[in-house]
C-alpha cells in the first residue's frame, strides 16, 4: 500500500486523502488542529456563551474548559468589549454588528487576577441561510512583546537623556514609575504634590512636570516658602500696591502673576504660615489673587506644584497645616523614593557625578574602583543624592591616584557607618570621657587630694592619675571641694 501511494502524483495523492481519510475523520482532525495551535481559540454561540476553547486558551487564561464552557465570554473581562443592541433590543457584542475584528489589541484578566496582553482576530459564523450562529475568536499572547516594547522605550529614553529624564538620573523600576507619573501628571492641570526626603530631587521633578506639560513655553517660577520672611511672604506670592506697607514705593507683581500661564513651584510648603495657607486655598479654589493693600481680584492661570520633606498629614493632626488645603494640593501625589530604596541607581549616580566633576576639574582620575563602589552601595545615604554628590566632590579632593579607592571616601562612608551612627559613637565617647573625669574627681575628693590613694581606689597607677588630671585639666587645689 505504501509503495502504491508513493507512485501517486501530488494531485492524485490529495484526492486519495480527501476520499479515504479526511471526510471520515473531520471531527478528530478538527480537535487535534485547534489544540495544537499556539494561539488561544474560543467559539461562542449567538448569545455570546462559550461553547468551545482550545488548550492554549486554558493556559493563557488559567481557566479550565470546565470553568469556561457555558459561561458568557465576558468572564474573561476583555478591556475592549463593547455592546450594541439588535432590533429586538437584546444586548450583543459589537462583533456581531461589525461582522469581524482585525488585529485588535486588548487585555484579558486571568483567573488569578493578573492580566495578559493579546492581539485578537474574530469573525462571526453564519449558516447557509446567512443567519448568525456564533463567532470564533483567535487570540495571540503578546505580553512578552509588550514588555519588550516597554523596555525598548525605556532604553530609548535612557539613550536620549543619557540615563536621565529631564536631568533626573535613574533607571531603577522605582524611578521609571516616577518618570511615568511625571509624564501623566504633565498632561493634567490639576495640582501636583511632591513628597520625599531632603536631597531626593523634588525640585527636578517639579521642573520636569513643567517641561513635559503644555505650558512649557511659559514661565516656571520657584518659591522656597521656608526661605521667605513671614512678614513679606504674601507680598512675594501675591504682590503689593504702592503704599501697602513701609518701603512699598511702587506696585509690584507677585510670583503668581509672574507665573501666569506657566507653573509655580511652592517648595517646603509645610513651612507656609497659617494666614498665607488660607489665601493660597482661595487661589486654588477660585484662581484669583489679591495684591497686598488692594482688594481687586486678579485672575491667574497657573499650574501649581508643591513639595515638602515634612509629613503634612501629621502637621494636619497637630493643627499646623490646614486640612482643606492639604486635600486641595494633594490631587496628584508623587513620592520620590530615597536613595536607600533604589540601590541599583547608586552606581549610575556615582558615575554621573564622577564624569561631571572630572570634566569641570579637568582631573586625571580615571574611574571608581570596585571596592569604593561597594562602599557606596553599602551606605544608607540619609542625605540622598545631594549627599552622594558631596561625597564624590570630597573624593576628588582627597584622591592622589588615578582610581578612586575606599580610603578616598569620607570615613563614615568607607566604614559603612551612617552619620547618625557616627554621631552616636561620638556621643558615647564623650559620655565615657565625662564618666572617667567624674570618677577621678570623686576618687581624689575621697582621698583628700592624695593621688596615690586615688590611684589605689581606681585600681590604676599613680602615673595614670597624673595623666588623667592633666588631660581633664584637674587641679587639686581648685577643682576639689573639701
Amino acid at each position: 500500500m505504501a509503495l502504491q501511494l508513493q507512485k501517486l502524483g501530488p494531485k492524485e495523492f490529495e484526492q486519495y486523502w480527501i476520499e479515504n481519510m479526511f471526510e471520515h475523520s473531520l471531527d478528530d482532525f478538527w480537535k487535534s488542529i485547534i489544540d495544537v495551535i499556539h494561539d488561544g481559540l474560543m467559539i461562542v454561540d449567538h448569545k455570546g456563551n462559550i461553547i468551545s476553547v482550545n488548550n492554549t486558551l486554558e493556559e493563557m487564561t488559567g481557566f479550565s474548559k470546565k470553568e469556561l464552557l457555558g459561561q458568557p465570554c465576558t468572564v474573561l473581562k476583555c478591556d475592549t468589549c463593547q455592546y450594541a443592541r439588535d432590533p429586538q433590543s437584546k444586548e450583543w457584542c459589537i462583533l456581531f454588528r461589525k461582522g469581524k475584528l482585525t488585529k485588535q489589541q486588548c487585555v484579558l484578566y486571568r483567573k488569578d487576577g493578573s492580566f495578559v496582553h493579546i492581539l485578537k482576530n474574530a469573525t462571526v459564523l453564519k449558516d447557509k441561510h446567512n443567519q448568525i450562529k456564533g463567532a470564533v475568536e483567535v487570540m495571540t499572547d503578546i505580553t512578552d512583546l509588550m514588555e519588550k516594547n516597554v523596555q525598548i522605550e525605556a532604553f530609548k529614553r535612557e539613550l536620549q537623556y543619557e540615563n536621565q529624564f529631564h536631568g533626573i538620573v535613574g533607571n531603577s523600576s522605582q524611578m521609571q514609575q516616577v518618570f511615568d507619573l511625571i509624564t501623566n501628571a504633565a498632561q493634567s492641570e490639576a495640582p501636583v504634590f511632591i513628597c520625599g526626603e531632603s536631597g531626593t530631587g523634588k525640585e527636578l521633578v517639579a521642573k520636569a512636570i513643567h517641561e513635559e506639560g503644555t505650558s512649557s513655553k511659559h514661565p516656571y517660577v520657584k518659591v522656597n516658602c521656608a526661605a521667605l520672611n513671614e512678614s513679606l511672604i504674601e507680598s512675594e506670592l501675591f504682590g503689593h500696591v504702592k503704599g501697602a506697607f513701609t518701603n512699598a514705593y511702587k506696585d509690584r507683581k507677585g510670583r503668581f502673576e509672574a507665573a501666569h500661564k506657566g507653573s509655580i513651584f511652592l517648595d517646603e510648603i509645610g513651612d507656609l504660615p497659617a494666614s498665607t495657607q488660607a489665601k493660597l486655598l482661595r487661589v486654588l479654589e477660585e484662581m484669583v489673587i489679591e495684591r497686598v493693600g488692594d482688594q481687586t481680584p486678579i485672575p491667574v492661570q497657573t499650574r501649581i506644584i508643591t513639595a515638602t520633606n515634612k509629613d503634612l498629614k501629621y502637621l494636619v493632626t497637630q493643627n499646623q497645616f490646614r486640612e482643606d488645603l492639604y486635600y486641595r494640593i494633594n490631587v496628584i501625589p508623587i513620592r520620590i523614593p530615597p536613595l536607600r530604596e533604589r540601590p541599583s541607581d547608586i552606581p549610575l549616580l556615582a558615575e554621573h557625578f564622577f564624569h561631571k566633576i572630572k570634566m569641570s576639574n579637568n582631573s586625571s582620575i580615571q574611574g571608581i574602583s570596585n571596592k569604593a563602589m561597594k562602599s557606596l552601595m553599602e551606605y544608607s545615604w540619609p542625605g540622598n543624592i545631594r549627599e552622594l554628590r558631596s561625597v564624590m566632590e570630597y573624593a576628588f579632593v582627597t584622591c592622589r591616584k588615578t582610581i578612586l579607592e575606599p580610603e578616598d571616601l569620607p570615613h563614615n562612608i568607607n566604614n559603612s557607618i551612617t552619620p547618625d551612627d557616627q554621631a552616636s559613637t561620638i556621643k558615647e565617647k564623650e559620655q565615657t570621657e565625662d564618666t572617667k573625669k567624674q570618677q577621678l574627681l570623686r576618687a581624689l575628693q575621697e582621698a583628700g587630694g592624695n593621688q596615690s590613694k586615688a590611684a589605689q581606689a581606681l585600681g590604676v597607677s599613680r602615673m595614670t592619675i597624673w595623666k588623667r588630671m592633666k588631660k581633664y585639666g584637674i587641679n587639686v587645689n581648685s577643682n576639689l571641694e573639701y
